[in-house]
Order: structure tokens, then C-alpha cells, then sequence
């Protein structure tokens, strides 16, 4: 039984087509064609607004959604980190409560994968039953040398425990520069070849300073663990170009915030090395709750940089939402494209997630999930809400 969609527009994960465009898939939701309206004969689910592909979320944190409204808003990275660390800890099934629910809102809002960050093995059992498509992100710090190989080792125990529930979509990956030594950083790019790895990048100007000076807010964070930095020098390289160098290329490598990346950062990542392939995630809502500043997109795209989106937790946003994201993200760039942000969310996304054999856009032979961004005007994202229909 073939299932016929159209509306005002029809979003391709390429580019936007008018109201006379219908997407035709089988029962299941596996693209057949992109039919005129004249030739698509009967049975045509006609909707408003913009059908397109589901959403790609490439970065989240699930297993901190019991967090919701826990951390107070613009506290500043330093003291959101720490509260993040000492509320994390919950009763088991209200961690597993939140998590349901959240992955169900993602599901219904027209999210079809995830990047997700792992910190604790909790988020298997919601997922081991999710409709959603996961790539885990087993994530492991450790700033000091002494302790690289045995934080490591915890991160491959959970790597294991991952893989033991099929689950074979799984990375060991460095939280951020300021939390991982160089030694961690070696063991994480060794560990296995062509991984795709993702890393927490420069999301406050307090990790550009420590790196630049040594000085900083960041000290408060290190002093409150009681983490050693004495070993720590300074340079005029950021925390991008310092840790960049220390994953090869034949990685990719998904840049998580990017809130104070600079032209004189991608002017020097670019100057020769064996770079990993780069995806730049903007994460708005969770940028604007934590400390009310956003990336200079318009820099990024004027670097050629490969955007794409993620939500971040609910520990740091009000909801999990591809959509809201973007909104955000147009409100403040006036010249961002309606095209260009659901590109971002789709196709984008599934390219960074290695996942756009089937997802990201409607090609015969695709399953990328169909949804539906309903309300608005004037071409803009505007008002409008999304909800999965296939």
C-alpha cells in the first residue's frame, strides 16, 4: 500500500519544492518517488505548511532529563558543570521515567536519531525499545596523566556493555579539551580507527582563557574537583587548535557549542594538518539558557564549516526539539534560509552520524521518517510546531 504526502512545501533534505511536489513512500515510510501532483492520482494526505525528512538530533544528553529545571538559568558554564555533577544522581526509575519521556517527545516532535552522550550505561533500557536510531557516545575525562588508562578502562567497560545489548553504534570520546589529557586524548584516538567521535568545543569564553593564560574562571572548576593542574602551560593556541591536532583523519569529528570559535581558529585548524572530518553542532536553546550567547553562525558558514544541530539536555533547555532549535537560530540570523536550517537538521545531520544511507532525505530507498512543520507564514519558522506523521 503506497502512502501519498503533500503540502504547501515539500523539503526534499536538498532543497524546497512547491505545493505541486507529492513524496510517495510504501506503508513502512520507504520513499518510492517525488511525483508531480497531476500524475499522483488518488489518496493524497494533503497537510499544511512543509513536509519534510525527520530530524536528525546530533547532540543530547538523555540521560539527564530528570534534571529539568534543576539548574538555574545564565549561572555561567563553571558553576552549570558543577551543578550538573552534583545533581545528577536519582532515584532509578525516575531517571528511567524522564529519560521515556523524553525519547518519546523527541519521536513525536519528528526526531529520528541521536547522538547521545553517555556518561553511565542508565539510558540502555530506553533504548534497547526506542523507535529512535542512537549513536552512543561512551564519553571519558580525565585531565591528568595518572589517571588516562584508568579512566579509559571505564569507558571501555561501557563500551562493552553497550555492545553485549547490540547496541553496535557506539564511540569512546573525549568530554571536552579542558577535561582530557594528552594521554586520554592518545588512548580515545587509538582506540579504534575511523571512529566517529564527538567532543564538547569552546562553549565559554572561560576555556579560552585558561588555554590562552592559564587563568580564568576555569581555575574554580579544577580547585572544587581538586584536580591537579600544575602540569598545564599556557600558549597562544586555543583549546580548538590544541586538542584538534591530537585526532587524526581518518576520524570524524562532531564540535559540539562552538560558542566563542573564532576566524583566527579555523584559519589555523586548516593550515596543513591531517585534519578528522569536521561537523560543527550548534546547540542555541541549551548556549542561550546557560549563558545567553550564541556561536557566530554566520562566521561558520562563511568558513565552508559543515553545520549541524542538537538539542543538549534537559538539564539545559526546556525541551528537546530540533525545530525550536532552529527557530532560535533564525530569529537571531535574519539570512538564515528556512532551507538552509532544515538542510542543517537533515541531511547534515545524518552525514555526521554516518546514517545517510537511510535517513536525511527523501531519495527512493530511504526510510528517513516524514514530518510535518505546521503554522507560520511568510516562509520564515516562525510559529510553526512539528510532529512526526510516518
Amino acid at each position: 500500500m503506497l502512502r501519498k504526502f503533500s503540502a504547501d512545501r515539500l523539503f526534499t533534505g536538498y532543497t524546497l519544492l512547491g505545493a505541486d511536489s507529492v513524496l510517495v513512500t510504501d506503508e513502512n515510510g520507504v520513499v518510492q518517488d517525488i511525483v508531480p501532483i497531476d500524475t499522483a492520482g488518488e489518496g493524497i494526505e494533503k497537510y499544511n505548511g512543509i513536509i519534510c525528512p525527520g530530524f536528525v538530533n546530533c547532540h543530547c544528553h538523555l540521560e539527564l532529563s530528570h534534571m529539568h529545571d534543576l539548574v538555574p538559568r545564565n549561572s555561567g558554564m563553571i558553576k552549570f558543570l558543577l551543578a550538573v555533577m552534583s545533581g545528577r544522581q536519582a532515584e532509578e526509575e525516575k531517571v528511567i521515567n524522564a529519560m521515556q519521556a523524553a525519547d518519546n517527545a523527541m519521536k513525536e516532535s519528528g526526531i529520528v536519531a541521536v547522538g547521545d552522550i553517555c556518561n553511565t550505561a542508565d539510558s540502555i533500557r530506553v533504548k534497547s525499545k526506542s523507535a529512535l536510531l542512537y549513536h552512543n557516545f561512551i564519553e571519558v575525562t580525565g585531565f591528568t596523566a595518572a589517571k588516562a588508562r584508568s579512566r579509559f578502562d571505564q569507558g571501555a567497560e561501557m563500551y562493552a556493555k553497550f555492545l553485549e545489548r547490540g547496541m553496535d553504534r557506539v564511540s569512546i570520546v573525549p568530554h571536552s579539551p579542558y577535561s582530557v589529557s594528552e594521554e586520554l586524548f592518545e588512548l580515545i584516538n587509538a582506540h579504534q580507527k575511523g571512529s566517529l567521535l564527538s567532543i564538547h568545543n569552546q562553549e565559554s569564553i572561560a576555556e579560552t582563557e585558561f588555554f590562552t593564560t592559564g587563568k580564568g574562571e576555569m581555575l574554580e572548576l579544577y580547585k572544587a574537583l581538586g584536580i591537579d593542574i600544575t602540569h598545564f602551560v599556557p600558549s597562544k593556541e586555543s583549546s580548538l587548535v590544541r586538542s584538534i591536532i591530537k585526532i587524526t583523519g581518518d576520524h570524524s569529528l562532531i564540535l559540539v557549542h562552538n560558542v566563542n570559535t573564532s576566524a583566527r581558529d579555523l584559519k589555523a585548524i586548516h593550515r596543513g594538518r591531517n585534519l578528522p572530518l569536521l561537523f560543527w553542532c550548534l546547540c542555541p536553546a541549551a548556549n542561550v539558557y546557560i549563558n545567553n550567547e550564541l556561536p557566530d553562525v554566520v562566521l561558520l558558514k562563511n568558513y565552508n564549516c559543515k553545520i549541524v544541530v542538537g538539542t543538549d539536555s534537559l538539564a539545559s533547555n526546556d525541551q528537546l526539539n530540533i525545530l525550536e532549535e532552529l527557530k532560535i537560530l533564525q530569529e537571531r540570523f535574519g539570512e538564515l534560509s528556512t532551507a538552509e536550517l532544515l538542510r542543517w537538521a537533515t541531511l547534515n545531520g545524518a552525514e555526521a552520524l554516518r546514517i545517510d544511507e537511510k535517513y536525511g532525505t527523501f531519495e527512493n530507498g530511504k526510510q528517513p521518517g516524514v514530518v510535518n512543520i505546521s503554522g507560520g507564514e511568510n516562509g520564515s519558522l516562525a510559529g510553526t510546531v512539528s510532529k512526526r506523521i510516518l
